[in-house]
């Protein structure tokens, strides 16, 4: 009888590579890499290897003076992003070790991408042609300028196309990188670091850059803000104008007009942008169309189809599609 023992391999960690460059986005680096090792937290053997590299390796300034530690780029990472910048960003393009580099290594990769304008860099190595991208909405103009054979989605937080992984920047760099997280380990792990970072709520990638209640909270004085908060907490209240302006204390005419002021939109405009922002939200959820059609104020399906193909260009039946848990 044989006494020999066979010893199967361990499975590798996943690697991960981040690259960075003098004057990157600080948290477009640390925010997803703060994710990354978070899930490696309470495990036996890390899932996750984690690299930041850069172009020539060694510490790197980013634009808010911090030094990160790097390694030079190289290597074959399953994992590969890219972090935005601005005054760094043009050297970095002007690197063609760099973008000879992306060309190998990125195609090779499990999944790649970038987070806020690290999009121009993947662009620049002819790595997005034809492909749906997000970036930061004060860059996406000049990308799809400049990029003409990749598509910008100007609105969601984080596009999945094939992949390919971008998303718009800073902050949704840790939503993009907790979605990767949950593709990995499950959706209860993703959850879970959320919650120890005490973030108020994972956004899906879907949800738009512009939400008009951050936009009003920006603009709007104090009276329009208390009254935006119960217009999101009562959708499924009639919100037309005499509504509104009896709530705010105004005449038609002059709520009419200051709330267009503050806020940039007529209030039909504002409410409709609430209504449907709150749509997307229970269609991911898998609600039928009737229910999330009397919860935000639209009163019949067909209201709701009409308005949403007309603000996203698609069905509402077809978002619930692609974005409804299984």
């Amino acid at each position: 009888m044989s006494n020999i023992v066979y010893f199967l391999p361990m499975p590798r960690p996943h690697r991960i590579a981040l690259l960075a460059y003098t004057d990157c986005q600080l948290l477009d680096v640390t925010g997803p890499a703060a994710v990354f090792g978070a899930a490696n937290e309470g495990r036996d053997k890390p899932f996750y290897e984690l690299e930041i590299v850069s172009p020539d390796g060694g510490a790197v300034t980013t634009n808010s003076g911090v030094a990160l530690m790097t390694r030079p780029i190289g290597g074959r990472p399953d994992t590969l992003l890219v972090a935005g910048g601005s005054r760094g960003l043009k050297v970095l393009l002007e690197r063609q070790d760099v973008l000879a580099w992306l060309r190998q290594a990125a195609p090779r990769a499990k999944r790649f991408g970038s987070v806020c304008t690290g999009a121009f860099v993947l662009a620049a190595a002819g790595l997005l042609d034809g492909k749906r991208v997000a970036t930061h909405w004060s860059a996406c103009q000049r990308l799809g300028e400049r990029f003409p054979a990749l598509t910008v989605d100007a609105e969601a937080l984080y596009v999945v196309d094939g992949k390919i992984w971008t998303s718009a920047g800073v902050t949704t760099g840790i939503d993009m990188a907790l979605a990767l997280v949950e593709a990995d380990l499950g959706a209860a792990k993703a959850n879970l670091i959320a919650r120890h970072f005490v973030l108020y709520a994972r956004r899906p990638g879907y949800q738009s850059q512009f939400s008009p209640l951050l936009q009003a909270q920006a603009k709007a004085d104090a009276r329009f803000a208390k009254l935006i908060d119960w217009m999101q907490a009562n959708l499924d209240r009639p919100l037309d104008v005499p509504a509104l302006a009896q709530r705010a204390g105004l005449s038609e005419r002059s709520f009419y007009r200051k709330f267009t002021d503050a806020t940039g939109k007529t209030p039909a405009h504002f409410v409709e942008s609430l209504r449907l922002q709150a749509a997307r939200t229970l269609l991911a959820k898998g609600l039928p169309l009737k229910t999330i059609a009397d919860r935000v104020g639209l009163r019949s399906s067909a209201r709701l189809g009409q308005a949403f193909e007309r603000r996203f260009g698609m069905a509402p039946s077809l978002f619930r599609e692609m974005h409804a848990a299984p």
